[in-house]
């Protein structure tokens, strides 16, 4: 079979990968067993990608070259801003959560490197590069949320972050990712795929530090 461009830049992004989707933090996550403090910190600290990765979302619509991508696109905003922008809410009322906390809570290195490095992206990215960071962020989640097995941790603070990244829409989200990343990498010259996969192993290794800094 022909290598595809995601799956080139995924094969030399290891093994950050492989790390990121199969990290403790997860596994815990699986069985409800991340403590209250480490779950109220990591969701704390995702909540602040949520700007930077509308505007990144708003980056690749705008740069698209086709209608039809910027429906995909478009689709994928609408569920940031409602499904699980609401979770993230019930889940701080659920762990009490103040509002300082929720709007400008003090972030963590991790976070600083990867919020730069999609506001990089976005202001001064092509096409294929926002898609590239677009890419590694939801497909390394959909990939350590389809290990979760079938019976889910009853807290829905946990049950509900898997199936927010492991149901059939987002599946499909991700498959269009990958695939519009491959149809518009196939027009890339040397140059262009280098930098998509400096960015590929540069975010790879932001979820990692990520997930390592909430899980001590």
């Amino acid at each position: 079979m022909t290598e595809t461009f995601t799956d080139w830049l995924r094969q030399r992004s290891e093994p950050d990968w492989t790390a990121v989707i199969t990290h403790p933090f997860t596994q815990a996550l699986f069985d409800g067993l991340v403590p209250v403090d480490s779950m109220r910190s990591y969701l704390v600290q995702d909540y602040q990608f949520v700007d930077d990765f509308l505007a990144l979302l708003g980056s690749g619509l705008a740069k698209a070259d086709r209608y039809a991508s910027r429906l995909a696109i478009a689709g994928s905003i609408g569920v940031v801003t409602s499904e699980e922008n609401t979770y993230f809410q019930r889940s701080f009322d659920a762990l009490g959560v103040g509002e300082s906390d929720r709007v400008h809570p003090e972030l963590d290195d991790a976070t600083v490197a990867f919020r730069e490095l999609m506001q990089d992206a976005n202001a001064r990215g092509s096409y294929a590069e926002v898609l590239t960071v677009l890419t590694v962020a939801e497909w390394s989640y959909l990939e350590w949320a389809m290990r979760a097995p079938s019976a889910l941790p009853e807290n829905f603070v946990h049950a509900e972050w898997i199936t927010l990244h492991n149901n059939p829409d987002f599946q499909a989200w991700v498959r269009w990712l990958c695939g519009e990343l491959d149809r518009v990498g196939a027009g890339l010259d040397e140059r262009e795929r280098a930098r998509c996969l400096r960015l590929f192993q540069q975010a790879t290794r932001c979820e990692l530090d990520f997930f390592n800094a909430h899980w001590r």
